[in-house]
């Protein structure tokens, strides 16, 4: 799967929209944007730093909530 597909399936994950995603990421909108359709390759690396912060603030959250 290329990054472009991963990139899509990992927002979907999220449940958030594009907007939403590349503010959560702090990434302008249009960069994500031309990720999506595939006008610009995304890093690699950059796609594992993202998923890794999803896991990890769903984690934190979770824990949050066990503890609260």
């Amino acid at each position: 799967m290329e990054e472009r597909e991963q990139l899509i399936k990992l927002k979907e994950e999220s449940g958030l929209n594009w907007k939403e995603f590349s503010a959560y990421f702090d990434i302008p909108y249009r960069t994500v944007q031309d990720w999506e359709h595939g006008r610009r390759k995304m890093p690699s690396y950059l796609l594992r730093l993202m998923e890794y912060k999803l896991k990890m603030d769903a984690v934190i959250k979770e824990k949050g909530d066990i503890n609260g």
